[in-house]
């Protein structure tokens, strides 16, 4: 099988390469010449000023695309030898900060978490420019129901079918970050079928999903502070962070 080269006289690149090929535990080989490259490396990775002196492998000047992941995602895609896919499935699992995974033809490309439900539809974008097929499926997760509504919601302009499924069992028991368990549960839920959305979905809050949130901003705040159910009810309909809330509700008490 063919593996990732990395060649790049540019330290800083370099190093920030291997940092990202390292956090996506993507195989890769480190070479020190645009010559006498070995037979296994298919794809090189290597800075736009460098691009030229590569003559005989096919390359991907990093420091060209928008960030070093989209790069690496480019690289892999050609790596594998894919101009389209035959199908992609974009798997989320739906919470404050939302895993985001996507599956070409039964290989995971790529997963990751994102800072805030509103950032699903700028990477979803990203992933159907670096990923063309001829079907493309987004699958959620059907917990989080407000925040989920509220993805589902923002993605329908996007005109691509989307699926609810069921997501138990999906969050994997071992002992790994809470980001890397929610990537790997979007991975999951990209692998499952469910049902189809056919309208925007309501956005009413529910007392279960207000205590939820409330308990999260006394997490939030280490147990000393717990913001309001109103306040509750526009984190969850996303016109507040919860950080935003907890600042809007600490402010009063400061002024005493």
């Amino acid at each position: 099988m063919k593996t990732l080269g990395v060649y790049t006289k540019d330290f800083s690149l370099y190093h920030d390469l291997l940092k990202v090929l390292k956090r996506r535990k993507i195989a890769y080989v480190s070479l020190f010449s645009p010559q006498d490259i070995p037979q296994r490396i298919g794809i090189i990775l290597t800075a736009h000023a460098e691009f030229h002196d590569i003559k005989h492998k096919e390359a991907v000047a990093a420091d060209a695309y928008d960030s070093l992941d989209h790069a690496v995602d480019v690289a892999l895609r050609l790596l594998h030898g894919k101009e389209m896919y035959a199908k992609v499935f974009i798997g989320i699992d739906p919470g404050e900060s939302p895993g985001v995974a996507i599956v070409g033809d039964d290989v995971l490309l790529h997963k990751t978490q994102v800072e805030s439900p509103e950032k699903i539809v700028s990477l979803v974008k990203q992933y159907l420019r670096e990923y063309p097929s001829i079907e493309t499926m987004i699958r959620i997760g059907h917990g989080a129901i407000i925040i989920r509504n509220r993805i589902i919601n923002s993605l329908i302009p996007l005109h691509i079918p989307i699926e609810i499924v069921d997501e138990t069992k999906t969050t994997p028991s071992k002992q790994i970050s809470r980001c890397e368990k929610d990537s790997e549960a979007a991975a999951a839920i990209a692998l499952r079928s469910g049902g189809k959305v056919q309208m925007k979905l309501p956005l009413k809050p529910t007392r279960g999903a207000i205590k939820d949130i409330q308990r999260h901003s006394r997490q939030f705040t280490d147990g000393t502070f717990t913001i309001s159910e109103k306040t509750a009810e526009d984190v969850l309909k996303g016109v507040l962070s919860l950080k935003e809330a907890v600042e809007k509700e600490k402010k009063p008490s400061k002024r005493l």
